[in-house]
């Protein structure tokens, strides 16, 4: 009997990749130098005040940032980016200058005050992690995303202030990055005892388990190029993340909240410390919060506003944020408090201090959001589509020239196509691209009518010579798609997106480039893999998200014509599901059918070492784990139907 393979794609996060040698890197062509140069001279360089804001309230960093797991692997290692990264260095002709300032304050790292008993500990993650000082201990806001690094943190901060319990964790939002890590702080019978609290906005549990179940695989196959987790550490490969250098690689974990805030003015008082909640949900995340202190006048930000733009649409793949929500919860955090505030700090980046400078730092951020969605609108109802807005939209000098606003990690181009896509959808009104031919075929007639493959190579290369690389990366993706051996048009289509990611001032637009051209050149990685979901994740599962997930997973094909009912009894939920096939579409529900083609009974805890592979379906039927009666043969051709996904599946080659 095939063994149930349950395991779902949870949370898109690129885990134990190792880097892989920048395979023919090639150095900036004079175009690149050219356009990196003028950067120079279009930006605010002169202007340090972030620079002194980084350093600001610096208490000590340890000689060496490399933190391992118990089997000695390395799970994060700032070292590595040490070599060729610091604020007395020059950009490099590979990287934009804008991208690379960002990289310098990125690597400012250690301990630092940000006000009287707040604390954080930034360059041990992608995350800062915050340490409030409470009356006998720690409430820590947002724990990385590896229990390693958190666990790191914890004993640095303890090392040097003085050694406090934990006796509360705050999640601000719904991303892994802001809880991965607090496994690493408690134990799950700290907080089963009610010695520790675990506090989140409402609904946090059931965003963190399922917003990347369904499209879990897809998701963390593009996060491999988002995060750029494969690309050397050098001046022509990973440079900086946009949010901070890059992931951490640790088995990241859940603790489930013991406390949600359901809204906005939501007092609590933990360990002496006040904190004022305002709920933002639908803005950076589906479940997120920002915390007032009234005590220290402090202003926690989660990751509404940071130092960059942020996305509308991450490049990994989610659903598309709302731009609009996004402004106006901040428009509601400058009347909350924005006369108080007199420092805000966040999950990524520095703080800021002064009232005088907290508000208009506030206001652009709001406004780059409502600018972004406003403007795409309006060119949207002109009838401009997606691709011919992010032509035309500019920011307006004041957004433009100030350095909180740059396109670090989202951009003003893929966001003003994600606020089209939110309205309108993918389809741009054109009846040729209604059922428009798919790229492998298109590619292939678009190359027969240039005149065939040695001539689309020929005036490539010398769009190539001029410094087109937009336009070489459109024509040979074409090139590539219709003949994938050829190994002169993945040559060029790298040469061109690799000169695209020296240029990019965003971290993820860089490494998709040049991920991109690593694997034209080297192919598909085949080494390493992704954590697609974790134990603690698993289990936090609901029956809903396992079966919805089943679902997805129903081969169409193998299940045509099939017509039966299974049903699933949880013996220590007390709850009864029904999935049925019906029409090649998997189904559940609660209602109890009167004659089942087969039935199980199991406990959920079975159902997740199940899922967790370890304990196989046959031996958990053999130890009486599981108790099946009915079509014990039609069970087996059910689990026949679900497909299996490949994670390394092809981006940039057909």
């Amino acid at each position: 009997m095939r063994h149930l393979n349950f395991v779902v794609a949870v949370a898109s996060l690129v885990i134990a990749l190792p880097s892989l040698a920048a395979t023919q890197a090639k150095p900036a062509t004079p175009h690149t130098q050219k356009a990196n140069a003028a950067v120079l001279k279009e930006l605010p360089f002169q202007d340090k005040q972030d620079f002194e804001n980084a350093k600001r309230g610096f208490m000590a960093k340890p000689d060496v940032v490399t933190i391992k797991d118990a089997k000695g692997n390395v799970v994060w290692d700032l070292e590595q980016y040490k070599t060729y990264i610091a604020d007395d260095k020059s950009a490099p002709d590979t990287v934009n200058p804008s991208l690379w300032r960002n990289a310098q304050l990125g690597m400012h790292h250690g301990l630092y005050q940000v006000t009287e008993g707040i604390y954080q500990i930034r360059g041990f993650d992608l995350t800062n992690i915050t340490f409030i000082k409470g009356d006998k201990g720690w409430i820590v806001f947002d724990p990385l995303i590896s229990p390693e690094t958190a666990k790191a943190a914890l004993d640095f901060i303890n090392q040097e202030v003085g050694t406090r319990p934990v006796v509360a964790v705050v999640y601000s939002h719904s991303h892994i990055d802001h809880y991965g890590g607090a496994t690493g702080l408690v134990s799950l019978d700290e907080v089963e005892s009610g010695k520790v609290s675990i506090i989140a906005p409402e609904h946090f549990t059931e965003h963190a388990v399922s917003e990347n179940v369904i499209a879990g695989n897809a998701m963390g196959r593009r996060a491999v190029y988002m995060y750029g987790a494969l690309l050397p550490r050098n001046a022509k490969g990973g440079v900086n993340g946009g949010l901070g250098m890059t992931v951490s690689t640790g088995l990241a974990g859940l603790l489930l909240p013991t406390h949600e805030i359901t809204k906005t003015g939501e007092r609590l008082t933990i360990d002496g410390i006040d904190m004022v909640f305002q709920l933002t949900p639908g803005s950076e995340a589906p479940a997120e919060m920002n915390t007032w202190f009234p005590q220290a006048k402090a202003l926690w930000m989660a990751e509404n506003t940071t130092n960059t733009m942020h996305n509308i649409l991450t490049l990994r793949g989610a659903q598309v944020r709302d731009a609009l929500i996004w402004s106006s919860f901040l428009d509601e955090t400058i009347d909350l408090w924005g006369d108080q505030a007199e420092v805000k700090f966040q999950s990524h980046h520095w703080p800021m201090w002064g009232n005088d400078k907290i508000i208009p730092y506030f206001k652009k951020q709001r406004d780059i959001y409502k600018f972004t969605h406003d403007q795409s609108v309006r060119l949207m109802n002109q009838g401009f589509t997606g691709e011919e807005i992010s032509e035309m939209i500019s920011l307006p000098k004041e957004l433009e020239q100030s350095w909180s606003t740059r396109g670090y990690y989202g951009t003003l181009r893929h966001n003003s196509r994600a606020v089209y896509q939110r309205y309108m959808g993918w389809y741009n009104g054109n009846p040729a691209n209604l059922n428009n031919l798919p790229p492998e075929a298109v590619a292939k007639k678009y190359v027969q009518f240039m005149g065939g493959e040695a001539e689309v190579i020929r005036k490539a290369r010398a769009s190539f010579d001029e410094g087109e690389y937009r336009w070489v990366a459109e024509v040979m993706k074409h090139a590539v798609f219709a003949n994938p051996k050829s190994i002169d048009a993945k040559e060029l289509l790298a040469d061109a997106l690799e000169q695209l990611g020296y240029q990019a001032e965003s971290g993820p637009w860089r490494s998709v480039y040049l991920q991109g051209a690593y694997e034209l050149r080297n192919g598909v990685p085949a080494a390493g893999g992704t954590q697609t979901a974790t134990p603690d994740t698993i289990r936090a599962m609901t029956p809903e998200m396992l079966f919805d997930y089943l679902a997805v997973r129903l081969d169409a094909a193998k299940a045509e014509g099939k017509q039966f009912d299974i049903e699933i009894a949880f013996s220590d939920l007390d709850s009864l599901y029904t999935l049925t096939v019906e029409n090649a579409v998997l189904h559940h529900s609660k209602r109890k059918v009167e004659q089942p083609d087969v039935k199980l009974v199991m406990s959920m805890k079975t159902m997740n070492s199940i899922q967790l592979k370890e304990l196989s379906f046959d031996d958990a039927i053999a130890s009486g784990e599981v108790k099946l009666t009915g079509d014990k043969a039609l069970f087996t051709s059910f689990l026949g139907m679900l497909d299996d996904f490949n994670f390394w599946f092809n981006i940039v080659m057909p």
